[in-house]
């Protein structure tokens, strides 16, 4: 059996997995980034993106997150995203909903950097949406 470290993914509306993991994936705004016991402390912002996990007992399971980040330490991961379903109930119109948020949100923003920020998340959707979807 293979070293185990704990657990959570941690949405607004709650906590959607919690327990022994053997390991995680997260979409960090880097890269992805897998994650084994003993893991150097890290804190990293989230991309919209896979959560992948295997728990200590085999099962592996996927997560869509939006958003948020991940606090990594050499026992523990916890994943604050802004937004969290398992990847089995997304949808096509759920994606195209996000899509339609954040287009609207770059539109109304009057700073360009921002408004380069907004591309930037809309950009990441998009490819999400072409590769997973």
């Amino acid at each position: 059996m293979a070293d185990t470290f704990t657990f959570e993914l941690v949405s607004p509306e709650k906590l959607m997995l919690s327990g022994a993991a053997e390991i995680v994936t997260v979409p960090a705004v880097e890269g992805d980034m897998g994650v084994l016991s003993n893991h150097a402390p890290v804190m990293t912002s989230l991309r919209p993106g896979l959560v992948s996990v295997k728990m200590a007992d085999g099962d592996e399971t996927e997560y869509f997150v939006k958003g948020g980040f991940a606090d990594i330490t050499p026992d523990a991961v916890t994943v604050l995203a802004e937004f969290a379903i398992p990847r089995g109930e997304l949808t096509s119109e759920m994606m195209a909903g996000q899509r339609k948020a954040a287009e609207e949100a770059m539109n109304a923003e009057k700073d360009e950097n921002r408004k380069a920020d907004h591309q930037s998340y809309l950009d990441q959707l998009t490819h999400f949406e072409e590769t997973h979807l």
